[in-house]
């Protein structure tokens, strides 16, 4: 007997009640989390934990996933870095540098709106979009 995976039910589950950003920013991850630290207020840091690992072409890539729990809330934000040498995390979306997944709590739309327009006006920064689960094929990149 085989016991199959189902990626799909999953995925449904990981992204009930998440909002998640595409950004164009071609900055290092590190940068672009201390611009979001000090406009925010937020303490962004990286996880090993919940880094992705990708095997493509018989090679593994590693896709550094940075976290920051609000205190007092059970929302959750994280950016994963959607590029690696040469690969990338959501490949529909290469055109994207930064993925940012806000997660565990209904997230008002003045706050979603807020961020996204904050985020515009951040140095370096050239797109904020919106990314609806319709729009992404490979959902199970992002599910650490």
């Amino acid at each position: 007997m085989k016991l199959k995976l189902d990626i799909e039910e999953m995925a449904e589950g990981f992204f009930e009640d998440t909002r998640l950003l595409g950004i164009v920013a071609p900055v290092r991850d590190y940068q672009f989390c201390w611009h979001l630290n000090h406009l925010f207020r937020f303490g962004f840091r990286m996880n090993s934990d919940i880094e992705i690992q990708l095997n493509k072409k018989q090679r593994n890539y590693y896709f550094p996933v940075f976290e920051y729990p609000e205190p007092n809330s059970s929302l959750v934000h994280y950016l994963y870095n959607n590029k690696h040498d040469g690969e990338y995390l959501l490949p529909e979306f290469k055109h994207i540098d930064f993925l940012w997944l806000m997660k565990g709590d209904t997230i008002d739309e003045g706050f979603f709106t807020g961020i996204s327009r904050a985020v515009k006006d951040i140095t370096g920064v050239q797109m904020v979009s919106e990314l609806t689960n319709e729009k992404i094929k490979n959902k199970g990149h992002l599910i650490f």
